[in-house]
């Protein structure tokens, strides 16, 4: 998102001052801007109602503005690494216009991204479909229905490939007013289920319906319902077989199930979080991919980072992910994490810390906000995945570890190394410290800067492990060396026997999908004693 002309300086609200535009829609404008009093940068959308149009009746402007102030409140409750952060919603007294005050996004919507790049790959749509799964579960959970998933409304943050769900300006909650329904055909038709173009009542079903949609657009280019006609369009959502792109290879079985028109029969976002995360972990189509233990996953969306070293310039998006995989079956709670792995610790030095989100998709990521977010029970006994081996460590803990990895220890934690010494999983235990997990990993987000090299993008998250009080954090730093690639970690801290542990994993941002899997697989194979 670049600038274009700019705001000339404006004050909003005796606080934002504005800066370049971003961009211009028919409700609004969006301008870059600084939060004069906290510092940071924002963005700011303008909202337009329409009436200084000439024709547009006084009722009109109401609707449209009761809609996107509606747009405001919804955001602003849905909570979530994947989804917009609404900051503020204010009028200026001065001018009588409305403002929603965002969180700043730098980089390019999905559309955008395939305009100028192309389709992306299998892979990188998996990732981009697990962001959006797990954001869509959390909004439906508390009642909010998106309505117009598109690649136009997802946003990938530059050097972190964050996944950003954003435009609820037509999203309805529960038990409120459908405003836009008013007659009137809201949504983009490419993208809307069956259902909905029958007049019918949308449902979460419907958002996982242009979840399809979006997946067969970002591998292909094109929507397999694209037409030169609005007619056109609805017949082939309606009617017409549906075909999708071949290069959707293996995540064609998830496609095809998201894209069945009987609501009813198609795929849920809890087995779609499951097949993705299978095919992002093994590599192979997800129906062929060993079926997961019930857990809830946590995947990072490409970033680095390191609460030892994380990687430059990337905020960490992980994917919170509820990967559900058997009715009631035990459900355990899986984590990546990048950190530094230097062997150090997490504070000064510590190098081993690394921030981990929790895969709920009910966690907070403001640092220190939200409710608690369940993540299950491990299932200590279970048998390592293939390529692992578990590991009875001589300071009291056992988990699981990749094959080759060598350990080391000094005074303040354990590493598990891979043979080049790139990626690192570390355990860390301590007495516990005043504030408990949330203060520990707080104090070590301050000292960042000082500790950890190019350190950005840190983040704390209150959240739970096994059923106790948990605390994640995250970051990105510049690397070991010179010239060496950016990392990013994840670091999970508890308490749990008397003890305070950290569980973290650090790994090169190229690498950061091995990162994940080993950081998971720590987590669900964890035990103390």
């Amino acid at each position: 998102m670049t600038g274009g002309t700019g705001g000339g300086g404006r004050l909003i609200a005796g606080r934002y001052r504005l800066g370049d535009r971003l961009g211009r829609g028919g409700m609004g404008t969006v301008w870059q801007a600084t939060d004069e009093l906290l510092g940071r940068q924002v963005a700011v959308k303008e909202l337009h109602f329409g009436g200084d149009e000439p024709g547009v009746p006084t009722a009109d402007v109401q609707l449209r503005r009761e809609r996107s102030l509606r747009e405001a409140r919804t955001v602003a409750q849905l909570v979530h690494p994947h989804v917009i952060v609404v900051h503020d919603i204010v009028e200026d007294p001065g001018t009588g216009l409305s403002y929603i005050i965002m969180e700043r996004i730098d980089g390019d919507s999905l559309a955008d991204r395939i305009t100028a790049e192309g389709p992306v790959g299998v892979r990188e749509a998996a990732r981009i479909g697990l962001a959006l799964v797990g954001a869509l579960r959390m909004a439906h959970e508390r009642g909010v229905l998106h309505r117009d998933l598109k690649p136009d409304n997802v946003l990938l943050e530059s050097g972190t490939g964050r996944v950003v769900l954003t435009d609820f300006g037509i999203a309805q909650l529960d038990g409120g007013t459908t405003i836009t329904d008013a007659g009137a055909f809201v949504g983009s038709p490419e993208y809307t289920a069956p259902e909905r173009m029958e007049g019918g009542p949308a449902g979460p079903a419907s958002d996982l319906w242009s979840l399809g949609v979006l997946l067969c657009t970002a591998v292909s280019g094109e929507s397999p319902f694209h037409r030169d006609s609005l007619g056109g369009v609805l017949c082939a959502v309606m009617h017409d077989p549906i075909v999708p792109p071949a290069a959707a290879g293996p995540l064609l079985s998830v496609v095809r199930r998201l894209l069945e028109r009987d609501p009813e029969r198609r795929l849920g976002a809890a087995e779609a979080e499951r097949l993705l995360f299978a095919f992002l972990a093994t590599g192979i189509a997800p129906e062929a991919a060993p079926r997961f233990t019930p857990t809830q996953a946590h995947v990072p969306l490409a970033p680095k980072r390191s609460r030892a070293g994380g990687v430059r310039g990337a905020l960490v998006a992980s994917v919170l992910v509820a990967v559900m995989a058997g009715a009631g079956a035990a459900t355990a709670t899986l984590f990546l994490r990048d950190s530094d792995g230097d062997g150090e610790g997490r504070g000064g030095g510590r190098t081993g810390d690394a921030p981990t989100r929790t895969v709920t998709s009910t966690v907070s990521t403001r640092p220190g906000d939200g409710d608690p977010a369940p993540t299950g029970t491990a299932d200590a006994g279970r048998t390592p995945p293939a390529g692992y081996r578990r590991v009875t460590d001589p300071a009291g803990f056992t988990l699981a570890v990749p094959e080759g990895y060598e350990r080391s220890a000094d005074d303040s934690q354990v590493s598990y190394m891979s043979p080049d010494k790139s990626i690192r999983i570390g355990v860390r235990q301590q007495s516990p410290v005043a504030g408990g997990p949330l203060g520990e990993m707080r104090r070590a987000h301050a000292e960042g800067p000082a500790n950890h090299p190019g350190y950005r993008a840190g983040k704390v998250t209150r959240t739970t492990h096994n059923g106790l009080a948990a605390a994640l954090w995250e970051f990105v730093r510049d690397g070991f060396e010179p010239g060496d690639e950016d990392r990013h970690t994840y670091d999970l801290c508890w308490e749990e026997g008397g003890l305070m542990y950290d569980v973290w994993v650090s790994a090169p941002v190229g690498r950061q999908d091995d990162g994940k899997r080993h950081f998971d697989t720590a987590l669900d194979s964890f035990t103390r004693g």
